[in-house]
């Protein structure tokens, strides 16, 4: 990884035309208490927010839309936009899979996933879902416990908070289900460096078709400094492929990225995250 100085900032903007201001509160269906930092897009489209600690949101949008509510143990919901709104989501009924207790000796530590030419993207208009695919090795099977999640962060506010999300492979190379059955938020504290997370607890060890590791900003008062811009900022690299997944307008879009000359590699910007695995 360069040095963070040599590293080029950048943000890109996207303007919404607005005509109103929709406003609303998520809840349980059956407790009647509100969720915090749901997902909410536009259906099909690449405008979205996130619902504050107190399950209330506000989203500008024009004309006769959709809204899509996610959130990880709920069940995703469609829901025609009025002036206010309540929205009831109803809980996953999910059977919890009996778990293999293995010994964990962590004597043995390996990082990966560190990648050169890395800068900085910030995507403020929705809640989008960014992954790095981490692809299995026959060494792993020495180290096959996920212990850390490392990304580079641009942090200018004292605390930001941001989901992390793991996914399997599905055949075909796109994202599978989640591993997780409860959302995973971490907190990213104020400068410019790396941010790790202990994830030992959550038991994860690397699949054999590899995995998907994600961050999802939310878009929420307290990410927000006084000149409106959301916090952290990932930093990126710019990698040799022809395509990513991205998680927007509530599904998952496969985006195709072809080079202008023949004579140049398809690079994608990825972010910039690393793993460490142990024993």
């Amino acid at each position: 990884m360069k040095p963070f100085h040599r590293i080029l900032f950048f943000l890109i903007l996207f303007p919404i035309a607005c005509s109103a201001q929709i406003r609303g509160v998520v809840k349980d269906s059956l407790t009647g208490k509100p969720i915090p930092y749901v997902s909410i897009w536009v259906e099909n489209e690449s405008i979205g927010t996130t619902s504050e600690e107190d399950g209330s949101f506000r989203i500008n949008t024009n004309g006769n839309k959709t809204l899509i509510f996610s959130a990880l143990g709920y069940e995703k919901i469609k829901k025609a936009i009025l002036s206010e709104n309540v929205i009831l989501m109803v809980q996953k009924a999910t059977e919890l899979e009996e778990m293999l207790i293995i010994p964990r000796k962590g004597t043995k530590i390996k990082e990966i996933g560190e990648t050169e030419n890395s800068l900085s993207e910030a995507f403020d208009n929705a809640p989008s879902i960014d992954l790095k695919y981490f692809p299995y090795h026959e060494s792993y099977k020495k180290t096959k416990f996920l212990k850390k999640v490392i990304i580079y962060t641009d942090t200018r506010i004292p605390e930001a908070l941001l989901k992390l999300h793991f996914y399997k492979v599905n055949p075909d190379g796109s994202p599978g289900i989640e591993l997780l059955q409860d959302e995973y938020r971490v907190t990213v504290k104020q400068g410019v460096g790396k941010s790790s997370f202990n994830i030992s607890d959550l038991g994860l060890t690397m699949p054999q078709n590899g995995i998907y590791i994600g961050f999802e900003k939310l878009m929420i008062d307290d990410n927000r400094n006084q000149g409106g811009r959301f916090y952290p900022l990932v930093l990126y690299n710019r990698v040799p492929r022809t395509f990513i997944f991205e998680y927007t307008g509530g599904k998952w879009q496969k985006k195709i990225v072809q080079s202008a000359a023949e004579s140049t590699e398809n690079k994608v910007y990825e972010p910039a995250i690393n793993l460490l695995l142990t024993n």
